[in-house]
């Protein structure tokens, strides 16, 4: 039974930070063969990063693009404690490392980087025995958006979802950009639950988007 309870528990991933601390989201493909480029970025980049504060999180696998244009790989949390070291990183890498921004195109085909200052502490969990999903999207006109969130968060409720977050005002930097209007973190209790949702979601009035990238986890 305690076996049990700890094998339970290793599959919720829990994520903290406190009012200031920075999120980063990545989302990634890795080309193949580059196991020993990434051992060399790591042992470059890594310890400034790790003086900058950067600190992994967690990650998840993405077994499907639901919507959208691109079919990332991985799907990555991680914090920095501010947004002045978060920024500062990025502006000054290449004066230690100067072949860095090129490191990374070696490494992977693609990399997206978004980043949001918490306002306030949060706490979630994100329990893998769920159907987690992810939903990007970007706004083409303010009034019909909202209006088309406020159906879609009902949609959700009313198929069984729930909301574990949703993040605005997200920052992201020059040649990794990928910056959505609004991104949530859901899941359902089964795959069967999410595809009615989904297929109420895809009947409705998109007026207001301009675009949408979805995600499953595992």
């Amino acid at each position: 039974m305690f076996t049990s309870n700890l094998a339970a528990q290793s599959n919720i991933k829990t994520i903290r930070l406190e009012k200031g601390e920075i999120l980063d989201i990545l989302l990634l493909t890795t080309k193949t063969d580059t196991e020993k480029a990434f051992e060399n970025y790591k042992k470059t980049a890594f310890p400034i990063a790790f003086k900058k504060t950067y600190q992994p999180l967690t990650s998840f696998k993405i077994v499907e693009t639901a919507q959208g244009n691109i079919q990332p790989s991985s799907f990555i949390f991680s914090k920095w404690s501010n947004l002045k070291n978060r920024e500062e990183f990025i502006e000054k890498i290449e004066d230690a490392v100067p072949d860095f921004h090129l490191q990374r195109r070696n490494i992977w085909a693609l990399f997206n980087l978004t980043y949001y200052e918490m306002a306030n502490d949060i706490s979630f969990n994100i329990d893998k025995d769920k159907y987690n999903v992810v939903t990007a999207y970007w706004k083409k006109e303010d009034r019909s958006f909202k209006n088309f969130m406020t159906l879609w968060l009902q949609k959700l409720t009313l198929t069984g979802g729930t909301t574990i977050l949703q993040l605005t005002n997200g920052k992201s930097a020059m040649g990794y950009y990928y910056n959505p209007d609004i991104v949530l973190i859901t899941h359902w209790n089964s795959k069967k639950d999410f595809e009615a949702f989904r297929k109420e979601n895809l009947k409705m009035n998109h007026k207001g988007v301009l675009h949408v990238n979805q995600f499953i986890l595992n």
